[in-house]
């Protein structure tokens, strides 16, 4: 920083056409070099301080866990329409604070007010906590740059509304599954535990041989003594180190890609990270986030480790000076028509737009492939129950029809 307090900072950004031009201006801070580019006409792809280094791990840092999703929604929306009302910020944060029920975030706003109070922006405030994503730091830090806070506000409460839609919707569509399978577990060990019994006392009183599948109940019922304590205790040891496990890279990396390639449900799953993917960029980009920061934020904040990786190589090759659209044609999760409305977004330099386009269809195909889901799972699964059910019931009655023959 020079005597008068303005800064150096070296740019990349793309003309409405889609020409990379690189430059450096000498402003204050970076949130104002982002908006003297939007006043230029140029879509910021990275604005960087000279002299603190290069690349992503110099622009951005991660860590520390978020606030719940749905309570960030409610906030992020109080605030949007509080402000919008001309309502001071710090006495927006205020009210918001003491109306939130989530004991966490009410705690975190009531900090973040009193940082505002001592001089602090918004965006600062929020960064000190790492329990804010990211997402929500950038959003805010464009729109105090943009004079545009209560449009950020709005942006980012449209976002995390969908989100939480979307994860009811996957919820809806997978409980009546859960459901009916927790149903049929329950009925077959609460026969083999109380009903297969009964029936062993009655063969045994006939003394004749059991056929194979009657055979195979009443061995299994045998072994229900330690068998049942054992799948519980795997159970419960499962679910515990899924959730201590869960969000490390080196089993997220096995797991996210199979998840994508399960039968029915990966279609599901694929079309979720390309909304989430594309929702995320279009707003980030539509306040003046520089693309590059942009793309890592959504790779970062996008859940998916896939989808994490190609907003890595995405990065990568803008940075080189490429296109967004001609590594995305590279990526099968992405199919050809995000690919065409990117390019045709690059090229008009409606780059946001034409995502948020592209988000809204793929929220409409989720809803509709998430009630496809469930009105054929549904007698899939009645079918399953029924099967196993009846098949233990014959199987119990098979040595009952076989003296029956013999009588006879």
């Amino acid at each position: 920083m020079n005597a008068s307090g303005q800064k150096t900072y070296a740019y990349r950004a793309r003309q409405p056409g889609g020409k990379l031009v690189k430059g450096s201006l000498s402003v204050p801070s970076e949130a104002l070099a982002v908006m003297k580019l939007n006043g230029m006409g140029l879509m910021p792809i990275q604005v960087l301080e000279k002299g603190t280094g290069s690349g992503l791990n110099a622009e951005i840092s991660f860590g520390g866990r978020h606030v719940g999703l749905q309570p960030l929604a409610i906030a992020t929306r109080q605030l949007a329409t509080i402000t919008a009302a001309g309502v001071p910020l710090l006495r927006a944060l205020s009210v918001v604070s003491e109306q939130t029920e989530h004991a966490k975030l009410r705690s975190l706003l009531g900090e973040v007010a009193r940082d505002v109070e001592q001089g602090k922006s918004f965006s600062d405030a929020l960064d000190q906590h790492r329990e804010f994503p990211l997402l929500l730091v950038s959003m805010i830090r464009a729109g105090e740059a943009g004079g545009f806070l209560d449009t950020s506000l709005s942006a980012i409460a449209d976002t995390y509304e969908k989100e939480a839609k979307l994860r009811q919707t996957i919820k809806s569509a997978m409980t009546y599954p859960i459901a009916v399978l927790c149903i049929a577990v329950l009925a077959v060990v609460a026969m083999l535990l109380f009903i297969v019994p009964v029936f062993k006392r009655m063969f045994e009183s006939l003394g004749s041989k059991l056929p194979l599948p009657t055979q195979f109940l009443v061995d299994l019922s045998n072994q229900m003594v330690w068998l049942l304590p054992l799948l519980a205790v795997l159970g419960f040891g499962g679910t515990f180190w899924w959730r201590a496990n869960k969000d490390k890279d080196s089993v997220r990396r096995i797991v996210h890609p199979i998840l994508l390639k399960i039968p029915v449900f990966g279609q599901l799953l694929a079309k979720i990270a390309i909304a989430r993917f594309a929702r995320n960029l279009a707003n980030m980009t539509a306040a003046g986030v520089p693309l590059l920061r942009a793309l890592t934020i959504v790779g970062q904040s996008s859940g998916n480790w896939v989808l994490e990786q190609v907003a890595v190589r995405l990065a990568e090759s803008v940075r080189t000076g490429n296109s967004l659209a001609a590594p995305l044609a590279a990526e099968k999760l992405f199919p050809g028509m995000v690919v065409q409305m990117v390019a045709v977004g690059e090229e008009s330099g409606s780059i946001d737009m034409m995502l948020a386009r592209v988000a809204d269809f793929y929220e409409t195909e989720i809803d509709a492939t998430a009630e496809a889901l469930t009105s054929l799972i549904e007698p899939m699964l009645i079918t399953v129950l029924g099967v196993v059910v009846g098949g233990m019931v014959i199987a119990l009655y098979l040595p009952i029809f076989s003296i029956a023959s013999t009588l006879k």
